[in-house]
């Protein structure tokens, strides 16, 4: 595998009640901070309903944070692409794509809350078929210039096409959404497209997900012709770090039981299953579960090895954002992790602990010559001084 990507997948999840607008703003500082040290990428949610998880449009998101950052990339993460028009989509990421001279990425997938979609008319069964029906859509917009006729059953297109090309070539990055079922994984595999596995750590089967996605997509690749490549494979994980674990537990305490409720009894979506009674119980969940881990850096180290151990291999390893703690705190978390566990991953660890081992096993005799050239340079001078008297 390349150098493992490191980013944040930014739902985001706030306690309801709260000065969205303060929150917002606290969204666009954190992807500020994480372009300032050096994270790969950041993805953006969509969602309309439930309170908590309130960007309702990741691309004017996006274009907000894309002034205010300069080297990370930035993707809808995910755009509900059943409730929109194809061509409009396509539209406006390419929009976005000259905007920010080509940092922007496409995430897709059904639409998460029943409650989003229950507001347009769309069942849950309806969202995944469309959801093919708009993504062939999508993909035929951005890889050629043939008009495309079609019924998508919620919209028409009389021959559409894109009157501007993409300022990426030949496209930006697409990446498909999954969960827990195959829909996802299928359309990556049959279009040569990325996979943003977004609950597979959050399952009680989580790993075993993993494992089942990658292969569903190879099948599909192989049925229709289409080559897909693990470094197009995201994973989303859960993550809280601290200098040591008794403060990240601490830290937790913010905000945990807020996450755990939302999850529990507020998203009508069961496929993130958590289990959690008090806090306590919350931070074991998520450390023996495999679903993430609070703690400290070796224990981050640990976890990311275990799903590339498990998965196989993928390209990015993204942080689920939460409000488990402080603004202060979470940002410290996301320092550690880019200064102890990202240069592991990197291959910017090896290189400078090996340097510093060759210079521990030499010391003796460099410092023996060491003395040695100040004793000559000592003994010169006084020479010197002598030869002039």
């Amino acid at each position: 595998m390349s150098r493992l990507r490191f980013g944040t997948f930014l739902a985001p999840i706030h306690p309801a009640g709260e000065n969205p607008t303060l929150a917002l703003q606290r969204d666009l500082n954190l992807i500020e901070h994480l372009d300032r040290c050096g994270y790969d990428e950041a993805w953006i949610g969509e969602h309309h309903s439930a309170g908590s998880e309130i960007i309702a449009s990741p691309e004017i998101f996006i274009a907000a944070a894309a002034e205010r950052t300069r080297n990370i990339r930035l993707g809808t993460g995910v755009t509900s692409l059943s409730y929109h028009n194809p061509l409009w989509v396509a539209e406006r990421m390419v929009l976005l794509d000259h905007l920010t001279r080509g940092r922007v990425m496409l995430g897709v997938g059904p639409g998460s809350l029943p409650t989003d979609s229950a507001m347009i008319g769309l069942t849950p069964t309806q969202t995944r078929e469309l959801l093919e029906t708009n993504l062939d859509v999508v993909v035929r917009l951005l890889r050629s210039d043939e008009p495309i006729t079609v019924d998508t059953g919620t919209h028409t297109l009389h021959e559409a096409r894109l009157h501007l090309r993409p300022y990426s070539d030949p496209h930006f990055d697409i990446t498909v959404a999954a969960v827990a079922s195959p829909t996802g994984a299928r359309l990556a595999g049959r279009y040569g497209l990325g996979l943003l596995s977004i609950g597979a750590t959050l399952t009680s089967d989580g790993f075993d997900a993993l494992a089942h996605h990658w292969n569903v997509m190879q099948e599909r690749a192989a049925a229709f012709g289409t080559t897909v490549d693990r470094d197009t494979w995201r994973l989303v994980g859960l993550m809280h770090i601290a200098e040591t674990r008794e403060q990240a537990y601490k830290d937790v305490e913010h905000g945990i039981e807020q996450w755990f409720n939302y999850y529990q009894g507020v998203a009508a979506f069961p496929q993130m299953h958590v289990e959690g009674g008090d806090v306590s119980q919350m931070i074991d969940f998520i450390n023996k579960s495999g679903t993430g881990t609070i703690g400290t850096v070796e224990d981050a180290r640990a976890q990311v090895q275990r799903l590339m151990d498990q998965s196989g291999g993928f390209g990015a390893m993204l942080l689920m954002a939460h409000d488990w703690a402080n603004p202060e705190a979470t940002r410290r978390s996301y320092e550690l992790i880019a200064q102890h566990v990202m240069p592991e991953f990197q291959g910017q660890s090896w290189s400078t602990l090996a340097a510093e081992k060759r210079a521990a096993d030499t010391r003796a005799g460099h410092t023996e010559a060491q003395h040695q050239a100040v004793a000559y340079a000592t003994e010169k001078y006084h020479k010197e001084l002598a030869d002039k008297v």
